[in-house]
């Protein structure tokens, strides 16, 4: 179970990591780039990175739920509700790349999936 509960923690260090690199280093430097090719390659690959982080989650999410017996947790319910959500708004982001409130949304989702996961692990 140690190996599943690390897969699970190196998806999410590079979903929620990523972002927080995103935002901090790679928009800033390239945000002024001349028509805005390479941030959008970049946020591309990222985006594709991002939804092999989340199936990477969502299968060690099962196995963990399961080894641990936390399917009735509302605490789990809620982060499921949230991972479906943010899972939806990274695809849309995808699609839609000029609606940048999405990062903002995906971002603050990713945040408090982290916050209800570390509470299901005490």
């Amino acid at each position: 179970m140690t190996a599943v509960r690390y897969l699970h923690l190196l998806a999410m260090a590079f979903f929620v990591g990523g972002q927080l690199f995103l935002v901090a280093a790679v928009v800033p430097v390239l945000r002024g780039d001349a028509n805005g090719e390479r941030l959008r390659a970049v946020a591309r690959r990222f985006g594709w990175g991002t939804l092999v982080a989340i199936a990477v989650l969502l299968a060690t999410g099962i196995a963990l739920a399961s080894h641990f017996g936390r399917w009735e947790s509302t605490t789990l319910q809620v982060k499921l509700a949230l991972v479906a959500g943010v899972a939806a708004l990274v695809v849309w982001h995808m699609r839609r790349p000029q609606l940048h409130a999405l990062e903002g949304a995906i971002f603050v989702g990713s945040l408090a999936i982290v916050w209800l996961g570390v509470a299901l692990a005490h």
